[in-house]
């Protein structure tokens, strides 16, 4: 007879703590962990507990599914599934308990140059692998990928629990990511930086990778994007150096202007320093209209802000309030 399948129990965690079920079947990032190889390569959803966690609507039992149909070349079968997902395990800012375990599988769709959407599937690996912005874009949220507080989901669980999970997920499968900062579609290339950031680990080697890439890249949301991915890792894992790279690039000329105001967004938030008179002159000089309509698109700052570059150097130049786009039902 089979045993029975654990079940998470919302007012036990909430009386006696999530500390209950740390290292448990029902700790995702325990079963993250624990997931073989040839469970990830091999596409074998059937042996993942999908049904032990949970999504906005309820269990996450029909997950499998729709990582199936996503696998579709055919974009009326993909596109549906895709959109699903989104809606169910990333749901109005939270982080369902069972997006953890669809990070290996997306990443390896993501990976496949014949598989419909990457770009999207993506940025979904990465939305299950960071807190929502909720409109704060000030020096000490930006480039914040968790958050120390205790937030759960829909169901009881603990987020904080989720996003490190995800961010496991995505550290454990860096080899499938790295070479995908070189794809031919400048949106993946986006997308891959935007993952590669909320990695867990490795990332003196991720931040080397994102540096040699900036070299070459062409595509000015693809530079944005590098820089910010940089920065990220630098203030999440204290990588030496980050700061000054940052400083050094929008104070250089010879950079462009897509290159230099990330940099210079990267550097207010690495370090705790007064605005000083020559970052301000630099911005002046470079922020345009045309500007903001390529930067409004890079991840950090689409999701901080439906408008975007404005309002982000508004809160870090300013101290100016969050437009916030809603208010955070879990906060």
């Amino acid at each position: 007879m089979a045993s029975e399948e654990p079940v998470f129990d919302h007012e036990e965690a909430s009386v006696h703590g999530f500390e209950l079920y740390e290292g448990t079947q029902l700790d995702v990032r325990a079963v993250i962990s624990g997931m073989p190889k040839h469970v990830k390569d091999g596409f074998l959803l059937e042996e993942v507990a999908w049904s032990r966690f949970g999504h906005a609507y309820g269990s996450g039992h029909d997950v499998p599914e729709r990582l199936s149909r996503l696998r579709s070349r055919d974009a009326e079968t993909a596109g549906p599934a895709l959109d699903l997902l989104w809606g169910r395990v990333v749901h109005q800012g939270t982080v369902g308990s069972v997006a953890p375990l669809t990070v290996p599988f997306l990443l390896r769709i993501a990976a496949d140059p014949s598989a419909y959407g990457r770009a999207g599937v993506l940025g979904l690996a990465a939305a299950t692998a960071r807190r929502e912005h909720w409109g704060h874009g000030t020096r000490t949220t930006f480039l914040r990928v968790a958050t120390p507080e205790l937030r759960c989901d829909c169901g009881g669980y603990s987020m904080n629990w989720s996003v490190e999970a995800s961010r496991n997920a995505v550290t454990d499968d860096v080899d499938l990511l790295l070479p995908l900062l070189d794809d031919a579609d400048s949106d993946v290339r986006t997308a891959t930086c935007y993952a590669l950031a909320t990695a867990s680990g490795e990332a003196d080697r991720i931040t080397d990778a994102l540096r040699a890439r900036l070299i070459t890249e062409r595509t000015p949301l693809v530079r944005a994007s590098l820089v910010l991915a940089v920065a990220e890792l630098g203030s999440e894992h204290a990588v030496v150096g980050s700061a000054a790279w940052a400083r050094a690039l929008w104070a250089d000329p010879t950079q462009p202007a897509d290159v230099r105001v990330p940099a210079a967004l990267a550097w207010l938030c690495l370090v705790d320093d007064p605005v000083p008179d020559d970052l301000r002159a630099t911005l002046d000089g470079l922020v345009t209209h045309s500007l903001a309509e390529v930067l409004d698109d890079v991840p950090w700052i689409a999701h901080v802000d439906d408008n975007g570059l404005d309002r982000t150097l508004d809160q870090m130049l300013n101290n100016a309030p969050p437009g916030v786009r809603c208010d955070d039902p879990w906060a």
